[in-house]
């Protein structure tokens, strides 16, 4: 029998606010924003104290992380679509007949192809085991989930047993 041990900290603190325009079968949406609420589920071994995780650590984190996204534009460096320069200052980002020019303060440029939530999800997963490989415990599974909106979420799962 296979025993599952997991603990999961989500929204209230654990959210931020951000801009973004994602594209679609050669489309761009219209720039637009969300208040997202994230979740995060870790599964693993327990430590000699009987817990898979501290909760307030995981929660601090986490709130880390989001903190870094909060009140900015979600820029999607790589791609397939837009036109993005990186200049002194700004970036510009052109679309078709379109042309926006952010700040650099106001852009998290990530390397990601495109600003979906499962993007999104991916990306703050791989950046949260960055910071869980610094302390001590056994994660075996980590699902991070990015929610655009109530009911409307889009997940990441590291499975570190396959």
């Amino acid at each position: 029998m296979a025993v599952t041990r997991r603990v999961s900290v989500e929204k209230n603190r654990l959210r931020f606010a951000a801009a973004h325009f994602a594209t679609f079968l050669g489309a761009c949406e219209p720039l637009h924003g969300h208040n997202y609420d994230i979740s995060v589920d870790l599964e693993g071994e327990l430590t000699e104290d009987s817990w898979v995780w501290d909760f307030g650590d995981l929660k601090k984190l986490t709130k880390e992380i989001a903190d870094k996204l909060d009140h900015k534009f979600i820029l999607q460096l790589d791609s397939r679509i837009l036109k993005i320069k990186e200049n002194l200052t700004d970036w510009e980002i052109s679309y078709l007949e379109k042309r926006y020019i952010f700040p650099k303060s106001d852009v998290i440029a990530l390397p990601i192809d495109n600003s979906t939530a499962e993007k999104i999800a991916e990306w703050f997963a791989e950046q949260l085991v960055a910071s869980l490989s610094t302390r001590v415990g056994k994660f075996t599974k980590l699902t991070v989930g990015i929610e655009e909106m109530p009911g409307q979420a889009g997940w990441y799962t590291l499975d570190f047993n396959n």
